[in-house]
C-alpha cells in the first residue's frame, strides 16, 4: 500500500488518537480516474481492485491494471461515439461489472455519470431523460428497463446513443445459465464482455468494448467540473437533480478509512446496494479505492439472507456495510450456522439501527454495528467512527469532515435533548456537499443559505454531543401540538415477539391533525386481530412516553420498499391519502357531506 490517501487529505488526531479534524485537498485538476485508478493500475499494476461474481456462477477478479484496460477502452467508445466532457450519460447497470468501466471511463472524458434504478417506468424515465437532458444510455439487459427506454425515446430528443450491456444473467438466469452460455463458461479473463446484447437501435456494448483500443490519453478535465448527478426523490413533485464534482469522491476517503475501516492489504470489502443508488459509491468505489482496497460485488436479482451469509463466508469478507433491513433479514435465518469469522468490522446507513438489532449482531458476532448517517447529497457527515464507543440507537457524532449542529426553525442552535433540524456549515474548506441542485436554483437555495446546508432531516443531541435521529421533516408526525418521530416507536414495536417489520406513519385526522399508524408485517406464527392490535398499543404506552402509540395499526403482507431494503414511509402516506381522499369522494356522492 502506498498511502495514496494522504496526498488528497489533511488529518489530525486527538490525544487519544481519535480523528479530530479531516479536511479534503486536492488540486484544481484532480480527477479520480486518472489520479487515483490509473495511477494504482501504473505504480501497483496487480493490486485487486475487485472480486465480482453472479448466481450462475460467473467470477472475475480485477487488479486496478484490469479496471485501467478496461475504462481505456470504454472511455474509447464512448469518444468515438461524440460523448465528451460535460455530457449527460444515464447509467442503468444494477451491480454489473460494467458499471465500474463505465463510471471510470466517463470520469477520464469529462462526462456526468447519472446512475439509475432498473426499475423506472416510463414516466420517470422520461422526466430524468429530458430534465437532464441524457445524451446517451447505458442500460442493462435484465428486466424491461431497455423496452421502457424504447418506449419514452421518441419523446426524448437529447437521447441520441443508446448501449446495451448484456448482463450474462444478474441473478435472472440461475436455472438456465449453462444453456444459454453463461454461468463459469464467462469466468475468468477471457470471459470478460463476452456475451454480445442484440437489441434493434442499441449499440453493443461489450462487443465494442472488446474491440476498442486499450490506448487512451489523459485528458483535460477539472476537479470543479459536474461529475456525477442523482435523481433524489422527495415527498412531493419531481425529484431533484443532486450534482457533485470531484470533491465528492475525495471526501469519501473519510467513509472508507474511518467509517467502513476498509483493510487495504488482504481485506475485502462488502457493501450491499444497487448501482442504482447513492450508496454503491459511497462503498464500492470513491473511497474504497482511494484506499487502495478491494471490494467485492454479488450481482444478485433478490436479498436472500443465506444467500449473503454463504457470499460472505465463501470470498473471507473482513468489512461488511448493509442497511439495517438486511441486518433484520439475516437475523431471522440460522446465522450461527456459517462461518463469518473472517468479518472484522460491520457497519450501517441508509435508515436508524434499532437497538434490537445492534444488540444481536453483537450477540451472534462478537462484533458491533457502527452507524452512519449522510445524503444523496451529501458524503458521511454523522457516524460512530472507528474507535469510538457507539451508543445503541444513535447515528453517532458529526465527523471531523464538517461542522454540524441542530437548528432551530429561526437558525438558532437547539438545546441538548431539543429536536432540530440538521444543518452542515458550508465554507471554503467543506468538500462534499453537493454543488446544487441541477437547473433548480429555488430549491439550492431553500437548502444552502445564511452559511449552512438545511438537511431537511431531524435529531437531537443529547449532552455528550451522540446525534439521535427522529425522521424527515415529512416524516415528522405532528399530533395534538406533538412532534413524534417514527423510529423511536418502530423501535418499540419490533422489540414485541409479535411484529417482524414496522413503519410509522402519520395519517390525517380532524382532531389531532395527524394520528399515528404503525404498518406492521408480523412474524410467523401470529395473526393480525383487534386483541393483538391492543396489545400492540399498550406494548407501546408501556415503553415510550403513551401519546406516542399507534391509534392505527394495519397488518400487511410486505413493506414499500427500495431495491435496497430501505422502507418508503411515502409510498405508506401516499397509498392512505388516496384512500382518504377516494372516501370522500363516496361521502360526497352519497350526500353524507
Amino acid at each position: 500500500m502506498r498511502n495514496i490517501n494522504e496526498r488528497y487529505v489533511d488529518e489530525s488526531f486527538d490525544d487519544k488518537g481519535l480523528l479530530a479534524r479531516f479536511r479534503a485537498n486536492y488540486p484544481d485538476s484532480f480527477n479520480f480516474a486518472y489520479d487515483i485508478v490509473d495511477d494504482i493500475a501504473t505504480n501497483d499494476p496487480d493490486r485487486p481492485a475487485m472480486v465480482w461474481c453472479n448466481p450462475e456462477g460467473e467470477e472475475h477478479r480485477f487488479t486496478f491494471a484490469d479496471i485501467k484496460y478496461w475504462s481505456d477502452k470504454t472511455a474509447n467508445v464512448f469518444a468515438a461515439h461524440g460523448i465528451g466532457r460535460g455530457d449527460m450519460v444515464m447509467v442503468i447497470l444494477r451491480r454489473h461489472y460494467q458499471f465500474w468501466f463505465v463510471a471510470t471511463a466517463l470520469d477520464k472524458l469529462g462526462a456526468v455519470m447519472v446512475p439509475a434504478t432498473f426499475m423506472l417506468k416510463e414516466h420517470d424515465l422520461s422526466y430524468r431523460l429530458n430534465s437532464a437532458e441524457v445524451k446517451a444510455i447505458v442500460c442493462t439487459d435484465c428486466e424491461d428497463i431497455a423496452q421502457v427506454t424504447d418506449n419514452v425515446q421518441a419523446e426524448c430528443p437529447s437521447l441520441t446513443k443508446k448501449f446495451l450491456v448484456n448482463a450474462a444473467g444478474g441473478g435472472l438466469m440461475i436455472d438456465t445459465a449453462a444453456e444459454n452460455g453463461y454461468g463459469p463458461a464467462l469466468s475468468g479473463p477471457e470471459g470478460i464482455c463476452k456475451a454480445a446484447g442484440v437489441r434493434p437501435g442499441w449499440i453493443d456494448f461489450n462487443t465494442e468494448v472488446r474491440a476498442a483500443s486499450s490506448a487512451f490519453a489523459r485528458r483535460e478535465t477539472s476537479a470543479s467540473d459536474p461529475m456525477l448527478m442523482y435523481f433524489s426523490s422527495g415527498t412531493s413533485g419531481n425529484p431533484k437533480m443532486v450534482m457533485h464534482d470531484q470533491g465528492y469522491a475525495v471526501a469519501h476517503t473519510l467513509t472508507a478509512k474511518w467509517w467502513h475501516n476498509v483493510k487495504s492489504d488482504g481485506g475485502l470489502h462488502f457493501t450491499i446496494a444497487d448501482t442504482g443508488w447513492g450508496k454503491a459509491v459511497w462503498g464500492k468505489y470513491y473511497g474504497q479505492w482511494i484506499m487502495e482496497a478491494c471490494v467485492l460485488t454479488y450481482d444478485f436479482d433478490r436479498f436472500h439472507a443465506e444467500e449473503i451469509l454463504h457470499i460472505i463466508e465463501k470470498y473471507r469478507v473482513t468489512t461488511l456495510c448493509c442497511p439495517p433491513t438486511m441486518y433484520r433479514m439475516i437475523s431471522e435465518v440460522d446465522i450461527d450456522s456459517f462461518d463469518l469469522s473472517s468479518l472484522e468490522y460491520c457497519t450501517t446507513a441508509g435508515e436508524a439501527l434499532n437497538p434490537d438489532l445492534f444488540q444481536f449482531w453483537k450477540q451472534h458476532t462478537g462484533l458491533t454495528i457502527y452507524e452512519g448517517f449522510g445524503q444523496t447529497e451529501t458524503p458521511l457527515t454523522i457516524a460512530n467512527l472507528t474507535g469510538s464507543t457507539p451508543q445503541p440507537g444513535s447515528m453517532g457524532k458529526p465527523v471531523p469532515q464538517y461542522v454540524i449542529e441542530v437548528h432551530r426553525e429561526d437558525e438558532t442552535e437547539c438545546a441538548p435533548g431539543e429536536t432540530g433540524e440538521i444543518c452542515i456549515k458550508l465554507d471554503d474548506e467543506t468538500h462534499g456537499i453537493m454543488m446544487g441542485y441541477y437547473r433548480n436554483p429555488e430549491k439550492t437555495a431553500a437548502a444552502m443559505h445564511d452559511g449552512w446546508y438545511h438537511t431537511g432531516d431531524t435529531a437531537w443531541k443529547d449532552e455528550d454531543g451522540y446525534f439521535w435521529y427522529v425522521g424527515r421533516n415529512d416524516d415528522v408526525i405532528k399530533s395534538s401540538g406533538y412532534r413524534i418521530g417514527p423510529f423511536e416507536i418502530e423501535s418499540v414495536m419490533l422489540e414485541h415477539e409479535a411484529v417482524r417489520e414496522v413503519a410509522v406513519t402519520g395519517v390525517p385526522d380532524p382532531i389531532r391533525g395527524f394520528a399515528v399508524k404503525a404498518t406492521v408485517v408480523l412474524a410467523d406464527g401470529f395473526t393480525g386481530s383487534e386483541t393483538l392490535t391492543k396489545e400492540l398499543q399498550q406494548w407501546v404506552k408501556k415503553e415510550t412516553a403513551p401519546y406516542k402509540y399507534p391509534r392505527i395499526i394495519e397488518y400487511v403482507d410486505a413493506l414499500p420498499k427500495t431495491v435496497n431494503g430501505k422502507i418508503r414511509r411515502v409510498a405508506i402516506r401516499r397509498k392512505d391519502e388516496e384512500a382518504a381522499k377516494v372516501a370522500v369522494e363516496n361521502d360526497h356522492k352519497d350526500g353524507l357531506i
